[in-house]
C-alpha cells in the first residue's frame, strides 16, 4: 500500500490522529553534524527509528509529508522571554485566571516564531508578586494551544544594584543572609516551577545559595553583577552553569580584571562540563564585534535568547516591564527617562538571522544555539533534538530562517500565510 502524499501545508496535517505513521520527506534535517537530506518518521508525537519501521514493522507511512525542500529543525527554545504581544510576565494585575490567559496568549503567538518551548521570565519583583505568579508558570508540553513552558526564569531580585539595568532598585536584595536557603524560600515561595535563577555571585551568602538552588534541580545563571572573575569561578565550582545575557548588566572586560566575561576563557571548565551563556543577537544589546568575540572565543557555550518584552509583536509606543515604563521605537526599548536598554523586541528567527550575518557562522550552528544547546543547559533530553525518541516538536524554515510551519508532537500548529 502506497502512502498518501501531501504537502506540508495540507489541511490533513491540522491534527495527528492516534497511531498514524507520518513520514516527513524532501527536507534538510538538522543533525548534530549538520544538515542532512533525510526523512523523519513520527507516530503518537514521537520521532521513530526508521530501521524499526522498515525491518521490524515492515510498513509504509500512512501519510507522507512533502516539506518542499525546506529545513526541518527542532523547535526553538527561548530561555529568557519577559513577555510579548502586550503581555508582561512580571505583572500580576488582578487574578490568576487573567494572568494565565496572558501566558497562554504569548505561548500561542510564539508558535508563529517557531518557538515550541520557553521560560517565562520574571524580573526583580516583590516577594508577593513571586508568590502569586510562580505557581502559575508550571512546566507544560507544547500543543496546538501554544509553546510549552520549561519552567520560569527568575531574573533577580538577588542582583547588584549597580548593574540592575532596568530592574527597580527598591526591590533589589543585596544579600542571601542570614540563612540563604530560607531567604530564597521566603522570597520565591517555592522553587518548584523555577527552571533558572539569575543572581549576582558576589553577594553575601551566594555560595550557599547556589548550592541550595542546584540541590532543588534549579539551573543557576550569573548576571546583573559587579563581580570580578573570582566569584564567577566560585559560582561555577558549586554548580552554576550559565551567564545571563553576556556583556549586558555586568562589569566591562578589563585586562587586569576580566569580570564575568573572563569566564569565557576560564581554565576551570571542561568539555564535559561546559559553561553556557545567553546572548541577545538583536543588533542593539550586543555590538556585532562583541558577538564575533564571543563566537570565536567560546562558540560551544553560545545560547541564543531574545530577552523580549511585552512589546514583541506590538507597535512602537509605551509598554510595561514589571513596574517599569518602557519606550519602544523600532528594535530599541529604553527605560523611561533614561538611555538604559530594557529588553528586546526581536523574535528568535530575527536573532538567528542576525547571528549568522554578524559572525559568519553556519545556519546549522545558529540553529543549534536556539535548540540543542538550551535543551542541554536545562537537562531536557527529549527536546531540542530530532533524535529517535524525542518529542516531535519541530519547525520548517527556509534558508532565511522564515518560519513556514510549526509542529508540536507531530501535529501542525502553525502555518504561515501563503505568499502572494
Amino acid at each position: 500500500m502506497h502512502p498518501r502524499r501531501v504537502k506540508f501545508d495540507s489541511d490533513v496535517l491540522n491534527t495527528n490522529s492516534e497511531n498514524s505513521l507520518l513520514q516527513f520527506v524532501n527536507c534538510s534535517v538538522l543533525r548534530a553534524d549538520g544538515l542532512r537530506k533525510e526523512h523523519i518518521w513520527v507516530r503518537n508525537g514521537r520521532i521513530l527509528d526508521e530501521k524499526l519501521v522498515f525491518f521490524e514493522e515492515k510498513r509504509s507511512a500512512d501519510v507522507q509529508v512533502d516539506c518542499n525542500g525546506l529545513i526541518l529543525s527542532p523547535g526553538f527554545i527561548d530561555v529568557q522571554l519577559n513577555g510579548g504581544f502586550g503581555i508582561d510576565f512580571s505583572t500580576y494585575n488582578s487574578n490568576d485566571e487573567q494572568y494565565k490567559k496572558g501566558v497562554k496568549l504569548v505561548a500561542k503567538q510564539l508558535l508563529a516564531h517557531g518557538v515550541t518551548s520557553f521560560a517565562p521570565t520574571v524580573i526583580t519583583s516583590s516577594p508577593d508578586t513571586y508568590h502569586k505568579v510562580l505557581p502559575l508558570l508550571k512546566p507544560s508540553d507544547a500543543s496546538e494551544e501554544g509553546a510549552g513552558i520549561v519552567g520560569a526564569h527568575v531574573e533577580g531580585p538577588f542582583i547588584s544594584k549597580d548593574k540592575r539595568g532596568c530592574h527597580p532598585e527598591h526591590l533589589v536584595i543585596s544579600t542571601f543572609q542570614p540563612d540563604p536557603a530560607q531567604t530564597i524560600r521566603n522570597v520565591y515561595g517555592s522553587t518548584e516551577n523555577i527552571a533558572i535563577v539569575t543572581m549576582a555571585p558576589e553577594l553575601d551568602g551566594a555560595e550557599q545559595a547556589i548550592e541550595y538552588l542546584v540541590s532543588t534541580g534549579t539551573t543557576v545563571s550569573v548576571g546583573h553583577s559587579s563581580s570580578s572573575l573570582g566569584p564567577g569561578e566560585m559560582a561555577y565550582g558549586v554548580g552554576a552553569r550559565m551567564i545571563t545575557h553576556l556583556f549586558n548588566a555586568m562589569r566591562s572586560y578589563h585586562h587586569r580584571d576580566p569580570g564575568l566575561i573572563g569566564l569565557l576563557t576560564s581554565t576551570k571548565f571542561s568539555p564535559d562540563s561546559p559553561l553556557y551563556y545567553g546572548i541577545i543577537s538583536d543588533g542593539i544589546h550586543t555590538h556585532d564585534s562583541a558577538l564575533r568575540i564571543a563566537y570565536r572565543t567560546n562558540s560551544a557555550g553560545l545560547v541564543l535568547v531574545t530577552d523580549a518584552i511585552a512589546a514583541l509583536g506590538m507597535a512602537d509606543g509605551v509598554h510595561k516591564l514589571g513596574t517599569q515604563t518602557i519606550h519602544v521605537k523600532g528594535l530599541e526599548a529604553k527605560l523611561d527617562g533614561t538611555d538604559t536598554t530594557a529588553g528586546s523586541v526581536a523574535s528568535m528567527p530575527y536573532c538567528i538571522r542576525h547571528l549568522i550575518r554578524a559572525t559568519g557562522c553556519s545556519i546549522e550552528f545558529a540553529l543549534h544555539s536556539a535548540t540543542h544547546k538550551p535543551a542541554k543547559l536545562l537537562g531536557i533530553k527529549k527536546k531540542g533534538t530530532l533524535d529517535v525518541g524525542s518529542v516531535a516538536d519541530f519547525v520548517l524554515i527556509d534558508e532565511n530562517v522564515s518560519v513556514k510551519a510549526t509542529f508540536c508532537s507531530g501535529a501542525r500548529v502553525f502555518l504561515a500565510p501563503a505568499e502572494e
